[in-house]
């Protein structure tokens, strides 16, 4: 056995096909949230774009849960383009007003997806953070501006746990049912060297277990542990180095519902996992009899799951009656 296996103890959450999720974060949450999607949760990802930093995620929820906060402050235009500081770079815009439209709409629905959520996932990057040098506020996004605008540090263990422990307050009182899972991003930040990696992920670490040791409903999944140890060859990353590879992602993804949803959403992946490789199957000949008659067995099918499982098939029935001739 040359490797060491992290195992994920069993939560007792039970999550089921009709859980509500949010996911908030570094990209590793868009990896977690967009699987959620694509197996039938109703989960929103990363609303407000890939946010690495602790500090501006909390802000983010907060604003979301009501706290005032002024976005229009906090805007700023660069080659006639704008930006908010405490979102990525692809929430911009030419238009001024256009912008501040689109983070009400993500406020909006971030508010609504949390008033109704199970599970709230937030996955926290780096402990690097940049704040403007006149104001001293920490950003989320220094939107490739010039480097003089902002002054570079490692956010403390207190200073995160701090921002967290008062979002999460918020949120309680805002939607008492809501459990939070943190976890920390198992993508290597390469460009602030080896060692400053080692010691942001280490305070990250530190923040998230003393928050679940806190609070009962703040959990912890370990997606960094499992990378660095139980996945401890760089044959799991990509060509970058840096990020994770498919296979590692799916390993990851088999620890993560294994611990935290239900056996009946187990049996459900196997299922939707035939049906998707049957509805990414492509004929020779799409007009044969044999053909047709697969695409209308795939779609008795689906309606089957649709029943069994009450999932909405509506997107794949469709492009399968498509190709009906």
């Amino acid at each position: 056995m040359f490797r060491t296996e992290v195992h994920v103890a069993p939560s007792g959450l039970a999550l089921s096909l009709q859980s509500k999720v949010v996911t908030l974060g570094s990209c590793f949450a868009d990896v977690i949230g967009s699987k959620l999607k694509q197996n039938k949760l109703q989960t929103l990802v990363n609303p407000f774009g890939t946010i690495f930093n602790p500090l501006s995620a909390a802000l983010l929820i907060e604003a979301a849960t009501g706290k005032q906060y002024n976005f229009e402050e906090h805007l700023v235009q660069n080659n006639g383009i704008w930006y908010a500081y405490d979102l990525h770079s692809s929430l911009s815009s030419p238009s001024k007003d256009k912008l501040l439209q689109t983070i009400n709409e993500r406020l909006q629905q971030t508010q609504e997806a949390l008033r109704k959520a199970d599970l709230l996932i937030i996955t926290l990057g780096t402990a690097v953070g940049y704040k403007l040098a006149g104001t001293g506020e920490v950003v989320a996004n220094c939107h490739k501006l010039p480097a003089k605008n902002f002054i570079r540090l490692l956010l403390s263990t207190e200073e995160i746990t701090t921002a967290l422990d008062s979002m999460y307050k918020l949120l309680q009182a805002f939607n008492p049912k809501v459990k939070v899972l943190l976890t920390v991003s198992p993508v290597r930040h390469l460009k602030e060297t080896i060692e400053t990696n080692t010691v942001s992920k280490s305070i990250l670490r530190v923040a998230c277990h003393q928050l679940t040791t806190k609070y009962e409903n703040v959990l912890y999944f370990p997606a960094y542990e499992i990378m660095l140890d139980d996945l401890r060859d760089y044959r799991f990353y990509k060509r970058d180095m840096i990020h994770p590879s498919e296979e590692a992602e799916d390993y990851i993804w088999q620890k993560f519902t294994s611990a935290y949803f239900s056996k009946e959403f187990g049996t459900f992946l196997q299922e939707w996992e035939k049906m998707q490789r049957a509805l990414a199957h492509k004929a020779f000949h799409p007009a044969s009899e044999a053909h047709q008659t697969f695409l209308k067995s795939t779609i008795k099918q689906l309606q089957q799951l649709q029943q069994k499982y009450n999932v909405d098939t509506t997107t794949e029935e469709a492009q399968l009656k498509s190709q009906i001739l």
